[in-house]
């Protein structure tokens, strides 16, 4: 069985739980709270700003220079495209450059970035893209499933959203990390495919509580 296999099945009860989180559902049939998606683009352009600190580490820590390369690519396509079509998006829900950049991380947010450099710092290439995929891949498999079941209708304000995240590029570049991850775990012994799996696990959780943290509009207490 390939890992990504084995981390998609002992995952499943928490992925399950992204999929029919209020919030995601909320987004496939147009009804979720404004405010809330505001308060998810704000954060996760802070989120995006740790992905690519990621992504240059994926650079420094690959192998061969192609996968250098794609490291690359994805930290230019990031900072330079992805973030400012979320600008871009964020503009037509009434957010400012200025509000974006100035946001501060939320305590999930903050957590879950921590934890992503730290396991990209500390750790070998394997665990840095254990620690990243399940982010990209679980936004595909929402992307689709709310593509095939929800409401890609011109009313629903949520469609562009739906649309990006269901879209070839970003399978692409799922189907990327996961050959990566496959390609690494292969080489790594039984103990260490234990900690792959635990990281891919804790970032999942990490996943679900971050439509968690949206939803409720999450605020430091003090």
């Amino acid at each position: 069985m390939k890992f990504t296999d084995e981390a998609r099945k002992k995952a499943a009860p928490i992925w399950d739980a992204q999929f029919s989180h209020p919030f995601v559902k909320g987004i496939g049939d147009g009804s979720l709270d404004m405010e809330k998606f505001k308060y998810w683009v704000r954060q996760d352009y802070v989120y995006l700003k740790n992905y690519s600190r990621v992504f240059a580490l994926g650079a420094a820590k690959a192998k061969d220079l192609k996968t250098m390369g794609t490291f690359a690519k994805l930290l230019d396509g990031t900072l330079n495209m992805e973030m400012e079509l979320h600008r871009n998006y964020a503009a037509k829900f009434g957010i400012s450059e200025e509000e974006l950049e100035n946001e501060t991380p939320a305590p999930t947010t903050q957590a879950y970035t921590d934890y992503l450099v730290v396991c990209s710092y500390s750790g070998d290439l394997a665990e840095l893209i254990a620690a990243l995929l399940p982010c990209a891949w679980g936004f595909w498999e929402i992307g689709k499933y709310l593509k095939e079941h929800g409401d890609t209708s011109e009313k629903n304000p949520y469609r562009d959203w739906i649309e990006m995240y269901s879209s070839k590029e970003f399978e692409e570049l799922c189907l990327w990390c996961m050959e990566l991850m496959d390609r690494e775990a292969e080489l790594c012994p039984p103990h260490k495919k234990e900690i792959l799996l635990d990281i891919f696990i804790t970032s999942s959780k990490y996943e679900y509580m971050f439509w968690e943290m949206a939803y409720n509009l999450e605020k430091w207490p003090v």
